[in-house]
């Protein structure tokens, strides 16, 4: 049976890694010393409450998650190859007038400020036709994967622009609804929401693909979608 002590620090390297960060900036947003959350992912440290309590917070989780059955491959995420396809390339976008329905879907990483603001311009653009709570938003992440397949989370800095982004979204939304990779992505989003003072309309939906799908389209009252379907 592996130490408990080696599997907690396996798993911080995990989180660590779908995030994109590295070590030096996971410490620096904890608190700590790079040397200690080294320490940690090799099985060295015991680990205190108090600490396990800053680690979560720099990753944008709850404690509880922290020690949960959700695992993903160490590979550190947001490495160069997985930007070679523009980001205009791999989002698409619609508006519904009838339902007053936004959608739009994103598949692989955004690298940083340049994306988000790609992305913000383009929705906020649309949004800017509309009034104050008019808009139902619907956002597909369940492609945000790197090239292995493997599920990603929004680096630090997409997540802090995410938080700006969303206070403006939210001004035109009645809802937002957003399909996870991840229960590591629920979190994380639940996290950004509280951020930017909208977590009463924001919904964060990870499960079965057909479920997932399913739950979205009853709260928005649709039965088909343009191209956000069920995989299965």
């Amino acid at each position: 049976m592996m130490d408990i002590r080696t599997e907690f620090g396996q798993r911080i390297k995990e989180l660590r890694a779908r995030s994109g960060m590295s070590q030096e900036h996971l410490a620096y947003r904890a608190g700590l010393d790079r040397s200690y959350i080294s320490g940690v992912e090799r099985g060295e440290r015991n680990v205190s409450i108090i600490n396990i309590e800053k680690i979560a917070a720099a990753l944008q989780i709850s404690v509880a998650y922290l020690f949960s059955g959700e695992r993903f491959s160490p590979t550190q995420a947001y490495q160069p190859k997985e930007f070679i396809v523009p980001f205009k390339d791999r989002i698409q976008y619609t508006l519904d007038p009838d339902k007053k329905l936004l959608s739009f879907q994103v598949n692989g990483l955004a690298s940083g400020k340049h994306d988000v603001e790609y992305m913000s311009n383009i929705v906020l653009g649309i949004c800017s036709a509309y009034s104050k709570d008019e808009l139902d938003v619907l956002v597909d992440h369940r492609g945000m994967k790197t090239a292995d397949g493997e599920p990603v989370v929004y680096s630090p800095e997409v997540a802090e622009r995410a938080v700006q982004f969303q206070q403006e979204l939210t001004a035109y939304s009645k809802k937002v609804i957003v399909l996870c990779n991840s229960e590591f992505m629920v979190e994380q989003l639940n996290h950004v929401a509280k951020s930017s003072g909208i977590y009463d309309k924001a919904t964060h939906l990870f499960d079965k693909d057909r479920d997932m799908v399913g739950k979205a389209y009853e709260m928005l009252d649709i039965h088909d979608h343009q191209f956000i379907r069920s995989d299965n």
